[in-house]
């Protein structure tokens, strides 16, 4: 039996990841768009927020080359690159021995990527944009696919402009909202389970397969009048805004659209690909902005394609939700008094809870929100919850 179209198995994988990493949906499907669009992807966010954990497991249901490490200003680039060969040496040539390094990764995840001197950082500036690395003289075309980077916090020096701008996406990655908690001890469980059982992920897909995608890609690159028009209207918006985007970014964001279309098995883009461009600010005080400027037009498109919606609540469902309510109903009207902490911790929650459901068309939600605000509306009447 031929194995199921690439655009379907890719969708099985990002399953497969929405499965183990509870609330990272739409993070998953940003990593997804880079990876078929060979393009590159910053997380920032603190730290223990599964953004390594998430990328591993990516590589792994690739069956991708991997390179990790978390860079220092004292690494070294052969920590990165590979040490010098040094048989070669001795023989009068120098080039480095780069096998199991950056050089031949097809996928590469680099922590705390900012903290890098400024030696790796102006080999991975060509590597990074040309897929090159030069070694002794000699130029070596690299496999890579998609290098995703990590860190705590936007980079504030000038210097790394130019590597900050090679990350065409740049996602926030923080911690799960209260009413995720439950949900997250479980797929914590399994997920420790399976790394102390060393049992890996079955691949979905193959390097490979993306690397060949890569070389056709330029095929689905053919994009409509009136989609470019929108696009046109979008970006004038967000320089209007004081939003720096380069016309280089502009152009590369094509692919990305592209990309997006793929996943969904689409041969041509439209307004639901534009999501996408919420994830391009340079600095964080700037995602509020994009935010208000791309989710109006996201918007428009759903109301007019319902079917189309593609997450809701993080996630989580309307089950879900309804379950945590009712965890919560019964430890606020439980015979056990409640600390200030503990207390301010499930009101907390409820407006979590409530805040997602109105983002969910689920005409349940609508009943849930009505039991959120009985419970808030008691709650605030009575620090006994009597009349809960």
């Amino acid at each position: 039996m031929p194995p199921a179209p690439l655009h379907e198995r890719l969708r099985q994988l990002a399953s497969t990841l929405e499965r183990q990493f509870l609330g990272k949906d739409e993070i998953i499907r940003l990593l997804m768009i880079s990876v078929v669009a060979g393009e590159h992807c910053v997380l920032l966010g603190p730290p223990g927020t599964a953004k390594s954990a998430l990328i591993r497991s990516l590589s792994e249901l690739m069956q991708a080359n991997y390179f990790e490490y978390l860079l220092t200003r004292f690494t070294e680039p052969n920590e990165i690159f590979g040490p010098v060969d040094i048989v070669a040496f001795r023989e009068g040539t120098y080039r480095r021995n780069t096998a199991g390094m950056l050089p031949e990764a097809e996928v590469v995840f680099l922590d705390e990527v900012f903290k890098a001197n400024s030696a790796i950082l102006n080999a991975l500036l060509t590597l990074l944009n040309e897929r090159k690395f030069t070694s002794g003289g000699k130029v070596m075309r690299c496999p890579l696919i998609s290098v995703f980077a990590a860190s705590n916090e936007v980079p504030g020096d000038e210097t790394l402009n130019a590597i900050f701008d090679r990350f065409l996406l740049r996602v926030h990655s923080d911690n799960l909202d209260a009413y995720h908690f439950n949900e997250l001890l479980q797929r914590g469980i399994q997920h420790e389970i399976r790394q102390m059982s060393g049992d890996p992920l079955r691949p979905v897909v193959t390097a490979r397969e993306l690397a060949d995608l890569g070389k056709s890609f330029g095929g689905r690159m053919n994009f409509s009048d009136a989609f470019l028009s929108a696009y046109k209207g979008i970006v004038f918006q967000i320089r209007a805004e004081g939003i720096s985007l380069s016309d280089r970014r502009v152009v590369k964001m094509l692919k990305l659209f592209a990309a997006s279309a793929y996943l969904d098995g689409r041969s041509t883009t439209d307004a639901s690909d534009f999501f996408v461009l919420k994830h391009i600010w340079n600095n964080q005080d700037q995602a509020a902005i994009l935010e208000g400027i791309v989710q109006p037009v996201l918007e428009a498109f759903f109301r007019e394609h319902p079917d189309r919606r593609r997450v809701g609540a993080l996630g989580v469902g309307v089950d879900a939700l309804a379950a945590e309510i009712d965890r919560i109903r019964q430890l606020l009207t439980g015979g056990t008094a409640l600390g200030d902490v503990q207390l301010f911790s499930q009101l907390k929650a409820l407006g979590e809870i409530k805040t997602a459901l109105a983002g969910i068309t689920d005409p349940r939600a609508r009943e849930l929100e009505k039991r959120v605000a009985q419970l808030l509306e008691a709650s605030f009447r009575s620090g006994r919850f009597a009349q809960i």
